[in-house]
């Protein structure tokens, strides 16, 4: 009987669903996005090493520093020397970088030949950051302990920095000019995860040294981070407060002062891109209950022009035995079936948009949910069942020898 009716009114009807198919097209949608990139940001998290910690001089995750926190000491190699020795650690790494102040990207030029580029970044740091990371080098070796101890003038490119460098040639050997020294290329690192799309990874277009040549060339640069790989998960919790404790006593922290250093690990960079992403959620959320508002007025404003239309088919059924239990049913069934219909097509029309913007150039990650196509057909439903219950209670309870007489 519903889909008899939907067939009689083709047009009426899917003028009705419109807001229904809007409202759920947009859950999708952006859904499949926020899905997209959630993976493609776990991917990286766990690229960057499952097992690893940071620390710092202060916090450099979703909080703005205070006068406080710029002006704490800061970590030295020493404290890379000392975590080594701790129980369940397996390498530590301690590290400089050289970027833009103001925007944190690089802005250093290299030279090869008469051949420049700008916007690398420059960073130095100990041998063990290759086991940390688990790096893979395309071409070449990482440094060793010994060129870091005699600052020998080696380095290790970025893909892209390579590439951009030296086009099809090896860089294996060459000489890169970098402010007034020359400096070997002994190793290019692989290209790495993109986080957020297709595009490069910040990370690829560096240039990266041994520690103590990073600090010759740079000696004004202070502000170290800390990397720290321990051997197992289980003992995430007993690794950061042994970290804790022996950084305190280092620093000379009184017991009843709270620490003045940061410990954050991969979960840290999750946390924050869930809180960044539960904005664009409640949008979702919010854009697409307009639609769906919208769409149930007008499924309530066409089953009560139904129910007026086929008043005298109202009556003719009461008459011969029709209860309202049975009216009431079929008129909720009616109204169920038509928002169903239109969560149905706002699901396909979804599944196309989130194909196109998969295709598109920007290589946004997106990729569809089930937990929110079944949230956005569940929706459509209960939006038929919310606002045709009153039509169908209306038709259950007109009086039959009214009806009848309805012209």
């Amino acid at each position: 009987m519903a889909l008899d009716t939907l067939r009689a009114n083709k047009l009426r009807s899917g003028l009705t669903i419109l807001g229904i198919v809007i409202g759920v097209t947009t859950v999708i949608t952006i859904s499949s996005v926020i899905t997209g990139l959630n993976n493609r940001v776990n991917e990286w998290v766990t690229s960057m090493g499952s097992n690893v910690f940071w620390v710092f001089h202060m916090p450099l995750i979703g909080v703005r520093p205070t006068t406080e926190m710029l002006t704490r000491k800061k970590l030295k190699l020493e404290d890379v020397l000392a975590l080594r020795d701790m129980p369940h650690v397996v390498a530590t790494d301690g590290s400089y970088r050289h970027v833009n102040e103001q925007f944190h990207v690089g802005d250093v030029d290299l030279k090869y030949k008469g051949h420049k580029i700008s916007g690398a970044f420059l960073a130095g740091s100990t041998a063990q950051t290759e086991f940390i990371y688990n790096l893979s080098m395309t071409a070449g070796r990482f440094w060793t302990e010994d060129e870091d101890q005699r600052h020998a003038h080696i380095c290790v490119m970025g893909h892209d920095t390579a590439e951009e460098l030296f086009g099809a040639d090896d860089p294996i050997g060459k000489e890169v000019n970098v402010g007034p020294g020359l400096y070997t290329v002994i190793g290019v690192v692989d290209k790495r995860k993109q986080p957020f799309g297709s595009g490069k990874n910040p990370a690829d277009n560096g240039l990266y040294f041994p520690l103590g040549t990073f600090h010759s060339l740079y000696p004004e640069i202070k502000d170290m981070y800390i990397s720290v790989k321990y051997d197992d998960q289980r003992n995430k919790s007993l690794v950061e407060e042994e970290i804790r404790e022996m950084l305190r006593v280092r620093r000379k922290v009184k017991v009843d002062k709270p620490d003045d250093f940061e410990i954050f690990g991969p979960d840290s960079l999750s946390k924050l891109w869930n809180q960044l992403t539960g904005g664009l959620v409640l949008f979702m959320i919010a854009v697409s209950s307009v639609g769906l508002m919208v769409g149930g007025v007008g499924v309530m404003n066409i089953m009560l022009v139904s129910v007026t239309e086929r008043t005298r088919e109202i009556g003719v059924r009461k008459a011969i035995g029709a209860t309202k239990r049975a009216l009431l049913l079929q008129f909720t069934v009616e109204a169920v079936t038509l928002t169903a219909l239109g969560g149905i097509v706002g699901i396909l029309i979804g599944a196309v948009l989130t194909w196109i913007v998969y295709l598109l150039p920007i290589g946004l990650p997106a990729a569809m949910s089930t937990l929110w196509v079944l949230t956005g057909f569940t929706v459509s439903c209960g939006i038929g069942l919310v606002f045709g219950i009153y039509p169908a209670w209306k038709a259950a309870n007109l009086d039959p020898i009214e009806a009848l007489r309805y012209e």
